[in-house]
């Protein structure tokens, strides 16, 4: 069984806005999560880049971090992650450059695939994107190539430095819901976060091969790998049974491309679904890990050991935010996190 004094625990926040709330409220409860996760001693907290979406208000994770790591102490503040086919990649750099710049050691680059968005938006965000895994490979190797000004001479990157030239380099994170991320990550000899509250299959297996694969890089001589999945913990049961509802309704609303609108349990507690959609809900139900402290200390224990990870990333959306609040608190108090 793994140790759980040596378990760490971390935030993904999305900035979720409430039923009622405004998104400026989602903004500011984002701020007030990581101050106190902060102070409970998770480990980091990343923020993520959703577009288009009027349930998530988190869209620009590079200006969030900003005010986040100035409003907390010592948690590793990153992002989960920059969608980079939306981005030039030395705008990246520079953007993290100058993070490390304010706050050195204490910033995490954590890189996606995806748009984070429709396909309608991404094209808007940057006209000139071909969703080529190509043009994927070529960002990671400019990536590094600025964050270590190790461009080869003659070419146009090494005509151009990224500024301002610090000497730290956030940590690299490739964020994915598949296998094929994790082998760029050991490629290119970054961390690797597997997305458990996307798809719940083939998880253990992408960590596994990405570190059976891994070379070491100038900023990571090892691997590491860390899971991220959707978390509420309560000592209420009716809160947790109302939560699930609720989640699973999100899901099917989202598959049915209905796009995803801030809902409360009194919305979906008579919905009724099909044979097909309560087969989706059952599979959707891989995605969260709910429960009372003790029950969910044990499910958590059980898939770190099953992804073979000293490092769980909690996604927690809940109707109350003083109910996420607490949610956090009870798995901190449940793993004995310490920094």
């Amino acid at each position: 069984m793994q140790n759980l004094k040596i378990m760490k625990l971390s935030v993904l926040d999305q900035s979720p806005v409430r039923k009622g709330c405004t998104a400026e409220q989602a903004v500011q409860e984002t701020v007030e999560l990581a101050k106190y996760t902060d102070e409970l001693g998770y480990h980091r907290f990343w923020v993520s880049e959703h577009h288009n979406t009027s349930s998530l208000a988190g869209s620009t994770p590079e200006v969030l971090i900003a005010h986040l790591a100035g409003q907390t102490k010592q948690i590793r503040l990153g992002s989960g992650g920059v969608m980079m086919p939306n981005h030039s990649t030395l705008k990246v750099a520079e953007n993290f450059r100058m993070l490390e710049a304010i706050f050195p050691g204490r910033i995490d680059l954590g890189m996606g695939r995806a748009p984070g968005t429709d396909r309608l938006t991404a094209s808007v965000l940057n006209p000139s994107n071909q969703f080529s895994e190509q043009d994927f490979l070529e960002q990671m190797i400019d990536l590094q190539h600025y964050f270590h000004d190790t461009a080869q001479h003659g070419t146009i990157q090494a005509k151009i430095k990224a500024i301002p030239q610090v000497k730290t380099v956030p940590e690299m994170w490739l964020l994915s819901s598949s296998g094929q991320s994790g082998l760029f990550a050991a490629h290119f000899g970054m961390g690797f976060s597997f997305a458990h509250f996307i798809n719940p299959i083939g998880g253990p297996q992408s960590v596994k091969m990405y570190r059976e694969r891994f070379k070491p890089s100038q900023d990571l001589t090892s691997p590491e790998a860390n899971v991220a999945l959707f978390v509420f913990c309560s000592d209420d049961e009716e809160k947790i049974f109302q939560h699930q509802a609720v989640m699973d309704h999100r899901f099917i609303q989202f598959e049915k491309g209905g796009g995803l609108s801030p809902l409360g349990y009194d919305d979906v507690k008579d919905a009724t679904y099909t044979i097909t959609e309560q087969e989706r809900i059952k599979y959707n139900r891989q995605r969260v890990i709910t429960g009372t402290p003790d029950i969910i200390k044990d499910k958590l224990s059980r898939l770190a050991n099953e992804y073979d990870v000293n490092e769980l990333i909690a996604v927690t959306i809940a109707e109350n935010f003083e109910d996420r609040l607490r949610s956090y608190k009870f798995l901190s108090d449940s793993f004995l996190i310490k920094n």
